[in-house]
């Protein structure tokens, strides 16, 4: 009897050592890259940045707040968070910060937090496999306090070539069926997709038939909040044909200038180039009555698609 008591004991010994055993980098890796890579796909936020944060914010998963929250990224609270929450000190004692049910919907909340927070749109102008400008910028954008934070995940970005995650994008290739003679600016993605893309890169959807706001935010998941702020407009009724962008607009054009037609306005040039108001006003020292006339040229701020050599 007192054999088996024995065994017991070190069986459950045994156990408990087990289960406080440490994820290694390289399992951290091979647990969540596919989630980064999916990510990458829905939001835009490169995978090698959502890796890279992850490791470092998580302490590679074994963190009290990843082991007792799920939260990989640190992200704390704030106003608009109204799931369970779990209280630490961090910058300041007792800090709040957002619990989840598991892993994935830490990974998920990460692209919709940075996504989602005017302070980060400008990292959604950099090329996705810019990963040392997407660091640097989340520093600058506050995201994290300490001034190394940049070299932290440039350095676990090169140390574990994370970046080659970046490359695994969904591959863009135009719909042989479809006639783009008449919008040569459009570029499907996939044959079966109904995401389009400009020619400086921002991603929309042309409104069917009895769309609405509601009805893209379903089939989309991105919530009508966010598709206004997009479109920068308020809620009205969408007609068939109209263009809704479901990425942020970007601060220039393909083209470099615009010459007003009668009847357009700032919102309808704005929106035609997939560029944002303000830049244009800005670029063009447009006043506050935001006046614009026939004939008139717009400054765009044009640029030009380097193409590679042929060796």
């Amino acid at each position: 009897m007192q054999n088996i008591f024995t065994w017991v004991l070190i069986c459950l010994s045994f156990v408990g050592f087990a289960s406080q055993k440490k994820i290694t980098p390289e399992e951290y890796l091979q647990l969540y890259q596919d989630e980064a890579i999916k990510e990458m796909n829905r939001s835009g936020v490169p995978a090698s940045i959502t890796m890279a944060q992850g490791m470092l914010e998580s302490s590679y998963g074994n963190s009290e707040l990843a082991r007792k929250a799920k939260n990989h990224f640190g992200i704390k609270c704030h106003s608009d968070w109204k799931g369970k929450k779990i209280f630490k000190d961090d910058d300041t004692k007792n800090e709040c910060f957002r619990v989840y049910r598991n892993v994935l919907d830490s990974y998920k909340d990460h692209s919709d937090f940075l996504t989602g927070k005017s302070r980060y749109a400008f990292l959604f102008e950099l090329k996705i496999t810019d990963y040392k400008g997407w660091a640097k910028g989340l520093r600058k954008a506050g995201y994290a306090t300490n001034p190394k934070y940049p070299q932290l995940l440039i350095g676990l970005i090169e140390r574990y070539h994370l970046d080659e995650l970046d490359k695994k994008r969904k591959i863009k290739k135009v719909d042989q069926k479809q006639d783009l003679s008449d919008n040569p600016e459009e570029i499907v993605i996939g044959e079966q997709s109904e995401i389009k893309e400009t020619e400086n890169f921002v991603k929309y959807v042309v409104a069917k038939p009895n769309d609405s706001f509601e009805t893209i935010s379903d089939r989309l998941n991105i919530s009508v909040r966010r598709l206004l702020k997009y479109n920068e407009c308020e809620m009205h009724p969408l007609k068939a044909g109209e263009r809704v962008y479901i990425k942020p607009k970007r601060r220039w054009a393909k083209k470099k200038y615009h010459e007003v037609q009668n009847g357009e306005t700032l919102y309808s040039i704005a929106h035609q180039h997939g560029v944002k108001i303000k830049s244009i006003v800005k670029r063009n020292r447009i006043g506050k009555d935001l006046i614009i006339q026939p004939n008139q040229k717009l400054k765009l701020k044009g640029f030009k698609i380097k193409k590679k050599k042929i060796k």
